[in-house]
């Protein structure tokens, strides 16, 4: 297996960078990577039409890198590979790649930049499918589904073959989602009745966003007794508690504010169901990203105010999680778009 050099050009959204590490983990699958990390930060004074027009119009990358980012050619690390996430990084993806004799590859909407600028373009509306430069995918996470050691149990929410560990992955408001307190008790409900109802036992996540009421009310649930409960608090537990759940988690329940939760969940094989606040929306992209998830029968949406046990039941009846492994999916059609340089 050869090895490449790397350039991963990150901005201050872990969010963005996350996804170009999990293309990074989809070529590990055919090449060996020695990855240089480089912070960059987009001049808030440039905007970030005038880099476009600039990089369709192909001038001087050094031109580039020092209008838009302050930083120069000398400072690039030698690589054969230039990778980014985050409409901040667009230009110095461009500059970066053409000043080192790199392939690119950008992962998101490449908004005024015009494709050919890149290598390859990752993103996940289909809509794109038809572009030769585009290559649709799953949000690209470093998860690998086969390091999990999950047994191969199909599962239903019935009493014939009920989940015997579920997941619950809590977020919380955002611009487009509002959580009311009665439906955070309504979720904390649904999970009361699947106990009392099938005997399954809930592994509780929260995050950043859950607010402290609605994690106080189900750590509270968890002290109680009797409650197959098990509360993973992220205030006191910190970031990666999502590993454990994902190992053991037979289905997955997760609020609806996150796309990334719901993703991850997707690509560790399990079932999804998410969680849809009454007081929510979609921006036109997300609500494309949405229903390809759905289109592949990966995931269902309930309203909170519908949850029930006969509600999950027949949810679970229609989804069919992914069999294969989303990393040896993206790696091969990486292979196909670079032969020369992956193969």
């Amino acid at each position: 297996m050869k090895t490449i050099d790397v350039l991963l050009l990150i901005d201050d959204n872990p969010g963005h960078y996350h996804l170009a590490e999990g293309v990074i983990a989809a070529l590990e699958r055919l090449v060996r990577t020695n990855v240089t990390r480089m912070k960059v930060v987009r001049r808030w004074w440039v905007p970030g039409r005038l880099l476009a027009k600039i990089a369709n119009s192909k001038p001087s990358n050094n031109i580039m890198l020092k209008l838009g980012y302050g930083i120069s050619l000398d400072d690039l690390a030698p690589a054969q590979l230039v990778i980014s996430a985050g409409g901040n990084t667009l230009g110095a993806n461009v500059a970066a790649a053409r000043a080192l004799g790199a392939e690119s590859i950008f992962i998101g909407s490449v908004r005024r930049f015009q494709p050919e600028n890149f290598s390859i373009v990752v993103t996940s509306y289909e809509r794109f499918s038809h572009l030769p430069r585009h290559l649709v995918s799953l949000k690209p996470c470093k998860l690998d589904p086969d390091d999990l050691g999950r047994r191969e149990r199909p599962v239903s929410s019935n009493p014939d073959n009920p989940p015997e560990t579920a997941g619950l992955l809590l977020g919380g408001d955002t611009p487009r989602y509002k959580y009311t307190g009665d439906e955070w008790q309504k979720i904390a409900d649904m999970a009361d009745a699947i106990h009392r109802c099938y005997g399954t036992r809930w592994l509780i996540s929260n995050s950043r966003r859950t607010p402290d009421f609605a994690s106080d009310l189900f750590a509270q649930k968890a002290a109680g007794t009797n409650t197959g409960i098990e509360f993973i608090d992220f205030r006191t537990a910190g970031p990666g508690t999502l590993g454990r759940i994902f190992e053991t988690a037979d289905i997955i329940a997760c609020t609806e504010d996150s796309s990334t939760m719901i993703s991850e969940a997707i690509a560790a094989r399990i079932p999804v169901i998410g969680l849809t606040p009454a007081v929510h929306s979609f921006s036109s992209q997300e609500q494309e990203y949405r229903h390809y998830l759905q289109h592949n029968n990966w995931t269902k949406s309930l309203p909170i105010d519908t949850l029930s046990p006969e509600v999950i039941e027949k949810a679970l009846a229609e989804i069919a999680p992914m069999k294969e492994n989303h990393l040896n999916q993206l790696a091969d059609k990486l292979a196909q778009r670079l032969p020369g340089l992956l193969s």
